[in-house]
């Protein structure tokens, strides 16, 4: 069964801010959302634009997020902990991705629960370890 750790007050530890956490048999997931209501997005390979206008920078810094976590992550647990940024989109009246190269999984908030029955990647030993892990702010602040 899948776990969600959410953030408090929009960071987890050194002002990187970490939506929420979805852990499972399929692995890590650090989601970052972005809400744009009604709003035409286009995800290229490193770029992301807003009703055609200037890049924003979110598959970098979801790409950050993901590595914040995994040190925080592997920090206190015997094995890797292998953690994909997601970058989800809330709201939106269109998602265009046309990225070839891209790191990051983008999708809609519909689409999210797609990641719950993933499996393969963590057992359920290493899921409960992993979950109890990032439910700790101790282990945030100290990593």
């Amino acid at each position: 069964m899948p776990h969600e750790v959410r953030k408090e007050n929009g960071l987890l530890a050194n002002n990187v801010d970490i939506d929420h956490l979805l852990i499972g048999p399929g692995g890590v997931f650090s989601i970052n959302t972005k809400h744009h209501h009604k709003r035409a997005v286009w995800v290229g390979d490193d770029s992301v634009k807003i009703d055609h206008g200037k890049p924003v920078p979110y598959a970098r810094k979801s790409r950050a997020e993901a590595k914040r976590v995994v040190r925080v992550l592997e920090r206190y647990c015997d094995f890797p902990v292998p953690v994909e940024p997601v970058l989800v989109f809330v709201g939106v009246s269109e998602l265009k991705v046309v990225a070839t190269q891209l790191s990051v999984r983008v999708s809609e908030e519909r689409q999210v629960a797609a990641l719950a029955p993933l499996s393969g990647v963590l057992t359920a030993d290493q899921v409960e370890q992993v979950y109890s892990v990032a439910r700790h702010r101790q282990a945030w602040a100290r990593a």
